[in-house]
């Protein structure tokens, strides 16, 4: 309900300012808005050539293309002069996002489609997991710890087997395979769920602790990082694996105390208190390392543990070759059958994605968002805070709902700024260390079509927001 309102209340309002903007004579077209691509200027007039400037009209006549273009300062977008027809079109500036139809095509073509094919083979060979009974042991290993976290799961039951596999492909920054095992994982609990409309208890505290983003290796923005020129481009990944880490124990605490669950547990203190002497000992183990040594060894960990983990089911699904045969089937076929559920399972939540992507495509190119964080970023410059936490805020505010946008955001902010100014690093480590919530929201409830999400919600932004002020202390301590 709450997700619904706050849709509602998004793709309204944008749709009320766009109206406003155009009979206010603040936008000049709404065609971008339905139409316009991600990144192309913006029509903001049309005159005759005799009202453009004379050196305007002299530069439009000479031109073979008939086009003008006045190059400003970088904070300052380029001017540009069309003459077709009798008349000059005057763009300036760049489109926010992807109108409303680019953007549903997109979607579909450029997330959909690739997240189908991740789906498909993921869930293939979690169907073997299943089959084979691996996904089972490892169930019973970790159903004491995992029995206090989740109250209401049943012991051993193979929800807790791919809770774990989702975690750990976050944790390790493999995003493509860390979604299908969460979808997998949603798919269960709901077979635990009385109130299949209703999100439960269980299905909440995966989502929050899934949003925290626990991640040991930010392989993606060190790429960044490295294609900016950085000096040490893994020089993030420390203030990342704090930020993320504190962000998992807030969202463990605070779903935890409205689900009354027992912080006294002697077995859950020692698996908390384990984690994060892993943790620490893999700080150790990087930071002992020289510039080349990190490099490798972030570039190949996450990569080498994936092929692992797709290896070891193979081979042991192999050796447990008669459990296929038990069930009439083969471990080609097994995997076949589990590639289908992904394929099935990649088509139920596209309406649910390409939704919740309009609206924030029209909520970026109304303008709102822009006015909204341009707001928050004065009011903090006046509270106080430094200007360079302040141009990095962008990130932040945008990385709940579009990372694609928050990205952007984050290479600008190392463009305009440096890779290893305060600005740059806090624009890599907002963009590590959040989820984009409502993306999340709309693909892993709308996998099993609940409805009423309770407080997920609210509990996953507060969260970001923990792990936004967290970057900010952390940034500012560490450069």
């Amino acid at each position: 309900m709450v997700l619904s309102r706050f849709w509602l209340v998004i793709f309204i309002s944008s749709i009320f300012f766009i109206v406003f903007g155009l009979f206010s004579s603040q936008y000049y077209s709404i065609d971008y808005v339905l139409n316009g691509k991600q990144g192309e200027p913006l029509l903001i007039g049309e005159k005759y050539l005799k009202e453009v400037p004379q050196f305007v009209q002299d530069s439009l006549q000479k031109a073979e293309d008939k086009t003008f273009i006045i190059n400003k300062n970088e904070k300052d977008a380029d001017t540009t002069y069309i003459y077709n027809n009798q008349t000059v079109k005057i763009y300036s500036g760049k489109q926010k996002a992807d109108g409303l139809l680019p953007m549903t095509k997109s979607s579909l073509f450029d997330l959909i489609l690739p997240l189908i094919a991740y789906l498909s083979f993921f869930c293939g060979i979690m169907e073997l997991l299943i089959i084979s009974g691996a996904s089972e042991r490892l169930a019973k290993k970790l159903s004491p710890l995992f029995a206090k976290v989740f109250p209401s799961i049943p012991r051993n039951h193979e929800s807790i087997s791919y809770m774990t596999l989702n975690f750990s492909a976050n944790f390790l920054g493999l995003d493509s395979a860390a979604t299908p095992f969460g979808l997998k994982a949603m798919q269960s609990l709901q077979e635990l769920n009385p109130d299949k409309d209703r999100a439960s208890d269980a299905q909440i505290m995966f989502m929050c602790l899934h949003a925290a983003g626990l991640t040991l290796i930010p392989t993606s923005i060190i790429g960044y990082r490295a294609a900016e020129n950085a000096v040490n481009p893994a020089d993030v990944m420390l203030p990342c694996i704090i930020t993320s880490f504190i962000g998992t124990i807030a969202a463990f605490i605070l779903v935890g105390i409205k689900q009354k669950i027992n912080f006294k547990s002697a077995s859950l203190l020692a698996a908390l208190m384990g984690v994060i002497g892993a943790i620490v000992g893999l700080l150790f183990y990087v930071n002992s390392l020289d510039l080349i040594g990190k490099n490798y060894f972030t570039s190949n960990l996450s990569g080498l543990l994936l092929i692992l983990i797709i290896g070891g089911t193979l081979i042991f699904s192999f050796v447990q070759e008669k459990k296929f045969v038990e069930q009439k089937t083969t471990i080609f076929d097994t995997f076949v059958a589990g590639a289908n559920n992904g394929l099935k399972t990649g088509v139920t939540i596209f309406p649910y994605v390409m939704g919740m992507l309009v609206a924030i495509s029209l909520f970026r190119n109304s303008g709102l968002f822009e006015i909204i964080a341009n707001g928050i970023s004065f009011l903090f410059a006046h509270l106080g805070v430094a200007k360079e936490i302040t141009d990095s805020l962008p990130v932040a505010m945008l990385r709940p709902f579009s990372s694609g946008g928050s990205r952007g955001f984050m290479i600008d902010a190392m463009k305009q700024f440096g890779p290893d100014s305060l600005t740059g690093r806090l624009s890599c480590i907002f963009q590590c260390s959040a989820e984009t919530t409502f993306y999340v929201i709309a693909v892993y409830f709308g996998s099993i079509n609940v409805k009423n999400t309770r407080y997920t919600l609210g509990m996953m932004l507060l969260v970001d927001l923990i792990c936004v002020i967290t970057a900010i202390f952390v940034a500012s301590w560490f450069f």
